[in-house]
């Protein structure tokens, strides 16, 4: 590491033309090259996924997902003359486009199956040749064009589907400058400096730059979702200006204690480097341990944020060292008024007189602080997973306007019917076809059945069944299991043919079910990497089995929170959620593995330095007040930027993205402010010397990492002993 510092500070120029060059191919290659994602949820051996591969090999022109089209008149009815002269067009306009296979009008010879009773609803069902995976947003935005031109004079023309949301996907808005604003001011009062401020935010900047046009790139040879780049700048933006932070922090008290400008740096990149190195790779295995799930959808989330990651760490330790370089002792220039940044000698912090407290009564601050986070964690207990509907997306948007359209003319369940499809024994056998709609009418709970349409060569049949209930509702899964496990198979074992129970609710019901019976060895996996990785480093049992429970505790918290809000609905309104729901199937998996990184970084940057003191002298109590005096300002202002970045996200449209900025930034807070100033100094006093007991045999197998300078001697810069007032014994 002091090497990598010695070449930073030697080609600093270099260093920075060749980030700056690099950005620069990087963006410009990522505008050529464009950005195609898509969200995949391919299950192989699930049920929806047998349904829809026997329509793209047998029916392909019901293998692609639909849109409706959604009509509603103020006065009179739909099917009057001067509503159909204006709708008709629109539609023949609608069925010219090549992605459409073909469309059902509201208005067919005969009758009209598709209007509501009351006569003013009414909606065409456009059916596409693809599914939204493999659609363009400009492929499917001149069909929302058409539509709507012909709104107007009382006709309300909206549309609904999964391809619509396609082209609502919502962008940033300007969250992220939100969230930077915030940092910037985080620092500012933090350093007191604009110098000192500028160089962590210019360092994440270029690195975030940089991995977002790589994520773009790698949308060409991976299935990313639309809201990854949202996601990985939420990581990347935090994380970045996190490490940059504690580097920066260790080489401005070197230059105070009186060192050269090379040796400085060469101390914090050897210090704070290391925790960075560590803390940084902990977070990508956390992140990329969702490879082992072995489902598609997780793999370009699980890329991109450790792209993020990986490029945000290598510029602090690359980048932000040539910057230091280049301002040397000016760090400190452009000062704020009014004494911020200020520091006063550890013995007389703020933050040593806590940590005494904290000492002096161990038991009542853990009983205290971990009966609270228990108290959060009970909302999880009673956690959902499955797949929020359009109902939950912004009351302005077109999708959403379309899903209360139909629920209010045709019922809640009409947003996300069934899709059966049956693989006939016999051609032109059409017994199981006609058995399978006497039971699904029959079924309590579905309030009406599609006739069969069979393709060509007449050994396929699909059909819809529309629940009573919304897609998103817990009765709506109840049923789906009903129908699956009890309404289908007598008609498979009678009539030999194979029914499969597909659509957009099936699918996530199947996704949910997956990740929960994979979700104990991703956790597994993650948790044993990363107590090893701690173990090695600190060369003890109890700190790693300390971290990953203290880990494992705030992001139980955390789910709590986030259930009570969104699935319960408490203050929901105060973040603009106006519908409660089941939470994304996906998420818990992904902000496990972001917030268990995440809080591994608090643990890395704290122990560490209570490591170093304890390895100095040996003292247990005197290495966790000094730990904590040195590095609980930094740590709390770390977690104060990372939390208003995540915060700023929770402004987004986006319930995915509300959903990640809400569960992060709790996560951050209760770790930095409850676990790491409260219950880590806590037990480490209880635990005392026992807390870096290691058997011989154990320290023999585990590798040598070392996050303090390998000497014999105190690394330079450490507080000397005596700068600390003298403390009694506990």
């Amino acid at each position: 590491m002091r090497n990598l510092a010695d070449f930073c500070f030697g080609h600093r120029k270099r260093v920075l033309v060749a980030w700056v060059v690099v950005v620069a191919i990087a963006i410009g290659v990522a505008i050529s090259a464009g950005a195609t994602y898509s969200s995949n949820f391919n299950l192989p051996s699930s049920d929806s996924q047998r349904a829809l591969d026997l329509l793209e090999k047998r029916f392909p022109a019901q293998s692609g997902d639909s849109i409706q089209v959604v009509l509603r008149v103020d006065q009179g009815k739909v099917t009057d003359g001067s509503v159909k002269k204006r709708i008709r067009p629109a539609l023949r306009k609608i069925a010219e486009s090549p992605v459409v296979s073909g469309i059902v009008s509201p208005f067919p010879k005969g009758g009209a199956a598709q209007v509501s009773p009351n006569g003013r609803i009414a909606y065409a069902n456009v059916q596409l040749n693809t599914q939204t995976i493999d659609l363009e947003a400009s492929q499917v935005q001149p069909i929302v064009d058409d539509a709507q031109a012909a709104a107007g004079n009382g006709l309300d023309v909206q549309l609904g589907g999964q391809p619509i949301q396609l082209v609502e996907q919502q962008q940033s808005g300007g969250t992220e400058g939100i969230g930077l604003l915030a940092a910037i001011i985080v620092l500012l009062i933090t350093f007191g400096s604009v110098v000192a401020m500028g160089l962590p935010v210019i360092t994440a900047l270029l690195a975030l730059g940089t991995a977002i046009s790589l994520l773009t790139l790698s949308t060409h040879a991976f299935d990313i979702p639309d809201f990854a780049p949202q996601l990985a700048t939420m990581i990347g933006l935090g994380v970045g200006i996190d490490y940059a932070l504690f580097i920066v922090t260790r080489y401005r008290s070197g230059l105070k204690e009186g060192l050269e400008v090379r040796e400085a740096l060469a101390q914090a990149v050897d210090t704070s480097g290391r925790a960075v190195l560590l803390a940084g790779i902990t977070v990508i295995v956390a992140l990329l341990g969702m490879l082992l799930l072995g489902i598609n959808f997780l793999y370009g989330v699980a890329i991109g944020a450790s792209i993020a990651v990986l490029l945000t760490m290598i510029a602090s330790l690359t980048l932000l060292p040539a910057l230091l370089s280049m301002v040397g002792r000016r760090i400190d220039r452009l000062r704020l008024p009014g004494g911020f940044g200020r520091q006063k000698p550890p013995g007389e912090s703020r933050w040593y007189g806590w940590s005494r407290m904290i000492q002096r009564h161990p038991w009542v601050a853990v009983i205290l602080c971990g009966g609270l986070l228990l108290a959060l964690c009970v909302p999880a207990l009673s956690l959902r997973l499955g797949s929020s509907d359009a109902g939950s997306n912004s009351a302005d948007k077109t999708s959403r306007k379309a899903y209360d359209l139909l629920a209010e003319g045709f019922g809640p369940g009409f947003n996300g019917p069934f899709q059966v499809v049956l693989d006939l024994p016999q051609s032109g056998d059409t017994a199981p076809a006609v058995a399978t709609e006497k039971a699904l009418g029959s079924t309590p709970g579905v309030v009406s059945v599609t006739k069969p349409m069979l393709n060509p060569a007449q050994n396929t049949a699909g059909r819809l069944a529309y629940p009573a209930t919304s897609p998103q509702s817990a009765d709506t899964t109840t049923l789906l299991h009903t129908v699956r496990d009890d309404v289908t198979p007598p008609i498979e074992s009678r009539t030999g043919a194979q029914v499969y129970v597909g659509g957009s609710t099936a699918i996530f019901e199947d996704f949910s079910t997956v990740l929960a019976q994979k979700l104990p060895l991703f956790i597994g996996v993650v948790v044993l990497l990363s107590a090893l990785l701690l173990m090695a480093v600190f060369r003890s049992v109890l700190v790693p089995v300390k971290a990953v429970l203290m880990n494992l505790i705030s992001i139980g918290a955390a789910f709590g929170v986030v259930v009570a809000v969104f699935q319960w609905g408490w203050g929901s309104e105060l973040i603009g959620v106006d519908k409660t729901g089941p939470i994304e199937a996906f998420l818990p998996v992904m902000v496990f593995a972001i917030v268990f990184g995440l809080s591994m970084d608090y643990e890395v940057f704290l122990m560490s330095r209570i490591h170093e003191e304890w390895e100095r002298d040996g003292d247990a109590t005197r290495a966790v007040t000094e730990g904590l005096a040195l590095t609980g300002r930094v740590i709390t202002a770390a977690a104060a930027i990372m939390i208003t970045v995540f915060a700023s996200f929770i402004l987004l449209d986006d319930r995915v993205i509300k959903l990640f900025g809400l569960g992060l930034a709790v996560a951050v807070l209760i770790d930095a402010v409850l676990i790491r100033t409260i219950l880590v100094p806590a037990i480490m006093q209880i635990m005392g010397r026992s807390a870096w007991w290691l058997p011989a045999w154990l320290d023999r197998l585990l590798p040598k990492i070392s996050v303090e300078p390998n000497s014999g001697a105190a690394p330079a810069g450490t507080v000397p002993a005596d700068s600390l007032p003298a403390q009694p014994k506990e």
